[in-house]
C-alpha cells in the first residue's frame, strides 16, 4: 500500500506540472470536479513486470533442481564408468595381443584334429566324391588355423563357421541308410510344399485346462505291437512335468475316448526318470522323451516298464527352460524336442556351444543290447528362441514361427543329407488355439501332429 501510494504522489502527466483545478464553496465546504486518469497506475505493465519476474524465478528453480540432480548422479555415473573399467580390463589382450589368444587356438586346434581323424575314416570307408571333397576343405582349414597362430590376419568366427560346416558335412557321411529315401520316393521330391488345415480337431481327453502335451499315431513304419495305436501325454505338474501315458489302440476308441490304457512311467514328477517338456513321441514299444532336470533322453518300454536313457552331446546342452522354443511367447521348458520321421528318431535342442542355435541329433535304438544311442549330430545356424516350433520329416528339420493366434508359419527347413538351409518358406498351418506345446510329423501316414493349448490337430502334409 505504501508503495502504491507513493507512486501516486510521484505521478505527473508526460512530465507536466501538477493540474490545478477550480471550485466551488457549497454548504460550507469546497467542490471541485477532478480528473484523475493523470495519476493512473500502470497496471498492465505492471502485471506484465510480475509474470517476467515468476518466469525468471520458475527458470531458477528449474536450473538448481537440474544441478542438484547433477550432483547426486555423478557419483553414481563415476562408479559405472568404473565399473565398465574393470569389466573390461581382462579383455585388454584384445587390443594388446591381437584377436585371439593361445588357448582359443589351441582348443580349435584339437576340434580340428578331431574332424580330420573323422574324415579321414569316413573317407577311407567310402571313398566317395563327397569324402574327396571334405578332405580337401579340411585341409585348407588347417592350413587357414596354422596361419593364425602366426598372424591376426582369419577371422576366428569365420573360422568356426566353416567347421561347423565341415563337421556337417562329415556327419551327412555317416550312417543314415542309403535307401531310406529310395523306400520313400515322396522324399526325392523335395521339401514340403503344402499343409492341409486341420483335419482332426479333438479336445485333450484330460480336458482343455491342461494347455502342454503331446500326442500322436504310434510312429515306427513296421511296428507291429502297437502299428495302429494313438497316444496322448499330457503335462499335469504346472504344464511343465508328466509321469503318465494313454494310449488306445484304435483311431476310432481315441475319438471316443474309449478303451484306453493309462501306463505310469515313474512313481513321481520329480522322479530322474520323469518326463519333462512337450516332447514325447511313441516309437513302437517305446515313449522316447526328454528325462526330468539333466540333457538325457529317456525310453519307457511299455512292455518291461523299464527306463533306459542317453545324453546329449554338445557344449552346454540346454535344459530346464534355458532354451525353450519362443518367438513369440515361451512355451515352458520346450529346450528338448523328440521326434520321428522315416530315418528313425532325432533330437531337436540348442547347446552353448552353438551360442543357442538349434542342434539335430539322430538316436538309435538297439533292440537286441536294450540301448539308447546318438549316432551323428549336425550343427544350425537357427537360434532356438526365435521358433515356436520344429519337426522332421524325410531327415529335413523344418522350423515354425508365429504369425498371430490362429496362424503358424513353416518358414525354416535343415537338410541333413547335405548340410544346406533354407529360410525362403512360408507354409501356414492354422490352428484354434493361439500357443503351440508340440508339433510332430509321423512317417507311417504323413501327417503332423499338433497340441494346441488343450486341443489335439492333425494335418496332411504334401510334397
Amino acid at each position: 500500500m505504501l508503495l502504491l501510494l507513493l507512486l501516486l504522489l510521484a505521478s505527473t502527466v508526460d512530465g507536466q506540472a501538477p493540474q490545478r483545478v477550480s471550485g466551488q464553496k457549497k454548504n460550507g465546504a469546497c467542490a471541485c470536479d477532478l480528473n484523475s486518469t493523470v495519476w493512473s497506475f500502470p497496471a498492465v505493465k505492471y502485471e506484465a513486470v510480475l509474470q517476467q519476474i515468476e518466469s525468471c524465478e520458475g527458470s531458477l528453480n528449474n536450473l538448481q533442481e537440474q544441478v542438484q540432480l547433477s550432483n547426486q548422479r555423478l557419483p553414481q555415473i563415476q562408479a559405472l564408468v568404473e565399473n565398465m573399467t574393470a569389466r573390461l580390463e581382462p579383455h585388454q589382450y584384445l587390443h594388446d595381443q591381437g584377436l585371439y589368444s593361445a588357448l582359443s587356438l589351441r582348443l580349435l586346434g584339437q576340434e580340428l584334429s578331431k574332424l580330420e581323424t573323422d574324415i579321414g575314416d569316413i573317407h577311407s570307408q567310402l571313398n566317395n566324391a563327397q569324402t574327396q571333397k571334405l578332405s580337401k576343405e579340411v585341409g585348407k582349414l588347417r592350413t587357414d588355423v596354422d596361419r593364425m597362430e602366426m598372424a591376426d590376419t582369419i577371422n576366428m568366427k569365420t573360422v568356426k563357421e566353416k567347421l561347423r560346416y565341415l563337421k556337417n558335412g562329415a556327419e551327412s557321411c555317416k550312417s543314415i541308410p542309403k535307401d531310406f529315401r529310395g523306400q520313400h520316393k515322396y522324399c526325392f521330391r523335395g521339401l514340403i510344399t503344402n499343409i492341409s488345415d486341420p483335419i482332426t480337431t479333438k479336445d485333450s481327453p484330460h480336458g482343455k485346462s491342461y494347455i502342454s502335451g503331446s500326442w500322436g499315431k504310434q510312429a515306427q513304419m513296421n511296428s507291429e505291437g502297437q502299428k495302429n495305436s494313438y497316444w496322448v501325454q499330457t503335462l499335469f505338474s504346472s504344464h511343465i512335468l508328466g509321469n503318465t501315458l494313454r494310449v488306445y489302440q484304435t483311431y476310432e476308441d481315441f475319438m471316443a475316448s474309449a478303451k484306453h490304457k493309462d501306463f505310469t512311467v515313474v512313481a513321481s514328477y520329480t522322479h530322474a526318470n520323469a518326463i519333462e517338456g512337450p516332447s514325447a513321441v511313441l516309437y513302437g514299444e517305446g515313449l522316447f522323451y526328454h528325462c526330468y532336470r539333466s540333457a538325457d533322453i529317456c525310453r519307457y518300454d511299455l512292455n518291461s516298464n523299464t527306463v533306459k536313457r542317453v545324453t546329449l552331446p554338445g557344449t552346454g546342452v540346454g535344459f530346464n527352460n534355458k532354451f525353450p522354443y519362443c518367438y513369440y511367447d515361451c512355451r515352458a521348458n520346450s529346450d528338448v524336442d523328440v521326434e520321428a520321421d522315416e530315418a528313425g528318431l532325432w533330437a531337436l535342442y540348442a547347446t552353448v556351444g552353438n551360442h543357442g542355435n538349434l542342434v539335430v541329433s539322430r538316436l538309435a535304438w538297439d533292440n537286441q543290447a536294450e540301448t539308447l544311442n546318438v549316432s551323428q549330430t549336425w550343427e544350425t545356424r537357427l537360434f532356438k528362441k526365435a521358433v515356436s516350433n520344429a519337426f522332421m520329416v524325410c531327415g529335413v528339420m523344418y522350423a515354425t514361427r508365429y504369425v498371430d493366434e490362429y496362424r503358424e508359419e513353416v518358414f525354416y527347413a535343415f537338410d541333413t543329407a547335405t548340410g544346406k538351409e533354407d529360410n525362403s518358406l512360408a507354409l501356414p498351418l492354422q490352428k484354434v488355439a493361439k500357443g503351440v506345446a508340440s508339433l510332430s510329423y509321423n512317417p507311417t501316414n504323413r501327417q503332423l501332429y499338433m497340441y494346441n493349448d488343450g486341443y489335439l490337430l492333425a494335418y496332411q502334409t504334401h510334397f
